[in-house]
């Protein structure tokens, strides 16, 4: 029997799930957290240069994403200086590092179907 199968269901800090995928989907799904890991896997980034390379998600929501992963241990916040203008830095935990071969497959499917089947738009355009 598989892993994941073992039980009738999973529990990760209090929280319990009918099994490991809605598990790994309450922790990195949804349309940005994956999104925002795969910013942070080559390293550290301040807010603001998450916001540049996420156009179109809005402040609220990246701040809300970054909170929950932060909340879940994927990623760590690290503030800099007391009195503003103080310094914020997220990167990724070590829990975090592990879900970049994830993220790596996702990249590589993704690419793949959109070399088979669309194309790649080199500059963002609004409709």
């Amino acid at each position: 029997m598989k892993t994941e199968c073992i039980g009738d269901h999973v529990k990760l800090e209090g929280k319990i799930y009918p099994c490991t995928v809605s598990l790994t989907m309450d922790l990195v799904g949804g349309k940005w957290k994956a999104v925002i890991l795969y910013h942070l896997k080559e390293g550290s980034k301040r807010y603001n240069e998450l916001r540049k390379e996420l156009p179109t998600v809005t402040e609220m929501t990246l701040s809300l994403q970054l909170k929950q992963l932060e909340k879940d241990g994927l990623v760590s916040r690290k503030v800099f200086g007391e009195k503003p203008p103080i310094k914020v830095v997220y990167s990724l935990t070590d829990l975090g590092k592990t879900f970049i071969p994830v993220l790596d497959a996702i990249t590589e499917w993704g690419n793949q179907i959109v070399t088979e089947k669309g194309e790649f738009i080199h500059a963002f355009e609004k409709e």
